[in-house]
């Protein structure tokens, strides 16, 4: 840095989340010449940090740590400081003398997504429909090979959100295959799907349109991005999407019919993932309505308890609040 000795073995440190702002005179050589990005931590990383936290409460000893990482992909070390510390709150507000791993989970929703209610929303019907369509997006994840494995569907609101699907993968990942973009746009989809199977077209709600809004980014990325359109092939458009439309694209620098082209093979993603949607969501009738009938009875389930319910084999829980 000016105004240092080249002897004084000194060095400056300096630290920004966004370094487009910086002056472009702060990063000329001999001044903040060396750039060191930090990333969030691996699981690894994660599953280090939890255990460092861990260690200063009490906790069960059977809390299986890694599992708890997968789940926190993306956190920071002060994220999961902050989880550990809302899990032990969790527990001492319970009476526990532990913390456990329910309470760990618990305090990675509340984390991730925000407060939840502690009672369901004092509407049957408004309840019936949230039950329905989480139990959509959870048959399709359920049944689809390449979607990411179940962690919990729960109908407690948070946030501006009636109920969640949540997922946590097996490892973590770092590229996203075509089969496994395709997946998620058909486990957006079942929501959605389930709706209309089971209260008709003209009673779907608006609760789906976070999910048509993320299968739209999907398909128009796999199309205009990813070169994962056979019609349209390996090339790269730069395109601006128009916000709540199912596929519909403005894109300004191309002609009218490339335009249409790739207008099209949006759609065409977005129809074929519906459909499949619906055939599994067909397929799986029984085992759907059962699902919602025990969102409704005990409003969260986990992966266990899932499968239970899919399988058919009787479920008896106690409701954790």
């Amino acid at each position: 840095m000016d105004g240092f000795s080249q002897n004084e073995n000194i060095i400056v440190l300096g630290a920004t989340n966004r370094i487009d702002h910086l002056d472009k005179a702060l990063r000329r050589k001999g001044r903040f010449d060396v750039e060191v990005r930090v990333f969030p931590p691996d699981l690894k990383g994660r599953k280090d940090i939890l255990d460092l936290y861990l260690g200063k409460v009490k906790a069960d000893k059977n809390i299986k740590v890694e599992d708890i990482a997968k789940g926190t992909t993306g956190f920071n070390g002060a994220d999961i400081q902050d989880l550990v510390n809302q899990a032990a709150l969790k527990a001492a507000m319970e009476g526990e003398d532990l913390v456990r791993e329910k309470h760990l989970y618990w305090a990675r929703d509340k984390v991730l997504m925000g407060p939840e209610n502690k009672n369901k929303i004092p509407d049957e019907n408004t309840n019936w429909n949230t039950a329905y369509h989480e139990a959509g997006h959870t048959i399709v994840a359920y049944f689809t090979k390449e979607a990411t494995p179940l962690h919990q569907v729960t109908i407690r609101a948070r946030g501006v959100s009636l109920g969640h699907t949540s997922f946590i993968p097996d490892s973590e990942e770092y590229n996203q295959t075509k089969a496994k973009l395709t997946a998620e746009m058909d486990v957006a989809m079942g929501g959605r799907v389930a709706e209309e199977i089971i209260f008709g077209s003209d009673h779907v709600t608006t609760g789906a349109s976070s999910d048509f809004q993320s299968a739209s980014r999907i398909a128009t990325a796999m199309v205009t991005k990813l070169g994962m359109s056979d019609k349209i092939g390996v090339r790269v458009f730069d395109i601006q999407q128009q916000d709540g439309g199912l596929g519909f694209i403005m894109v300004n620098q191309y002609s009218e019919a490339v335009t249409k082209e790739i207008d099209s093979e949006i759609k065409r993603l977005l129809q074929e993932s519906y459909d499949r949607a619906k055939k599994i969501l067909t397929n799986h009738a029984e085992q759907h309505k059962e699902l919602a009938k025990m969102l409704m009875k005990y409003e969260t389930l986990n992966k266990e308890e899932i499968k239970l319910v899919i399988d058919g084999k009787k479920l008896d829980k106690k409701v954790f609040s």
